[in-house]
């Protein structure tokens, strides 16, 4: 994910500076993974991710470096939770009226490859606290944890978590109107330009590789799968169902009339992408749920394909 620390910055900010003395303090001391990495979390995140990859099965198999953070997650009854001195810097946001938070992005390094029996361990400092900042959500600070992971002596990896801790901005009648109200542009590159000029012409395109034939989305610069740096475009039919799906509750944003279900949708050519369903209650959402591509337009330079139930447009 990209890097993002968007905002204005304050120039005058005594309790920024005093949320500096938490930079290099630990987040989390000789912590260690829940469980070994074992092929059978290997082979849920395989399916849930779509990733056939034969490295990651067999007796020689690897973890899919992106699991990196999965063996270092806490789990619902809160074991390997961070305590300390990253507690103690939230209490401070939370009492100065910081209490909502959003992460905004992470970063990844993988310096050796993960394999089943691997028994992981970490630590993670607080690596920096920016000046205050005052975002289109509200005004806060950015709190940049980095984890370090470990098999015995060795490093693995590094993972880098950086949220927003704001107070958010009420709404008011004269935020009205304006930039504030502009749903968020997504980021176009190179990779993606493709994609986005097919939505433009109310088409949905995917990739296949033309070495091995293997559809994939989101348009990436290579194949997952053999490599090779040469595809061709596919209009898909825009048929899918629902493969999973969150409801959002994010604190009220101009661009965004919360609580809304952002599902990953599986598309009928077998590839999955994420958008939002729309025409249903969001507590009407459900896995399985027959859904179809509509191309709505938020203003006159933004469209977005999102999916509505096949019924409800007679597919």
């Amino acid at each position: 994910m990209a890097r993002s620390e968007e905002g204005t910055e304050s120039v005058d900010d005594p309790f920024g500076a005093l949320l500096k003395r938490y930079e290099g303090q630990p987040a989390a001391v000789s912590g260690r993974g829940r469980d070994p990495v074992n092929p059978a979390m290997i082979r849920h995140w395989c399916e849930a991710m779509g990733d056939a990859h034969p490295g990651y099965r067999g007796p020689d198999a690897v973890a899919p470096p992106t699991m990196l953070q999965a063996w270092t997650m806490a789990g619902l009854d809160g074991r390997n939770s961070r305590t300390g001195p990253y507690v103690e810097l939230l209490a401070a946001l939370d009492d100065a009226g910081c209490a909502s938070v959003v992460a905004t992005d992470c970063e990844q390094e993988y310096l050796h490859p993960l394999h089943p029996g691997d028994e992981v361990s970490f630590d993670a400092v607080i690596e920096s606290v920016s000046a205050r900042k005052t975002t289109k959500l509200g005004t806060g600070y950015f709190v940049t944890t980095r984890m370090d992971v470990r098999v015995g002596p060795r490093l693995v990896g590094t993972h880098r978590f950086r949220i927003l801790k704001y107070a958010p901005r009420e709404a008011s009648p004269e935020r009205g109107g304006g930039a504030d109200t502009r749903r968020p542009r997504p980021v176009v590159n190179r990779d993606n330009a493709g994609f986005w000029e097919g939505v433009r012409d109310h088409r949905l395109l995917i990739q296949r590789c033309a070495a091995c034939a293997a559809l994939r989305f989101p348009w990436l610069p290579g194949c997952g799968g053999c490599g090779s740096p040469e595809w061709t475009p596919v209009e898909a039919s825009g048929a899918g169902t629902v493969y999973s799906y969150v409801v959002m509750h994010h604190p009220p944003f101009p661009a965004f009339e919360p609580p809304y279900a952002v599902a990953l949708i599986e598309l009928a050519e077998g590839v999955r992408m994420i958008s939002n369903v729309v025409g249903v209650p969001h507590d009407e959402v459900r896995v399985g749920l027959p859904v179809a591509v509509e191309f709505r337009s938020y203003d006159d330079e933004l469209t977005l394909p999102v999916f509505r139930v096949r019924e409800a447009v007679g597919v």
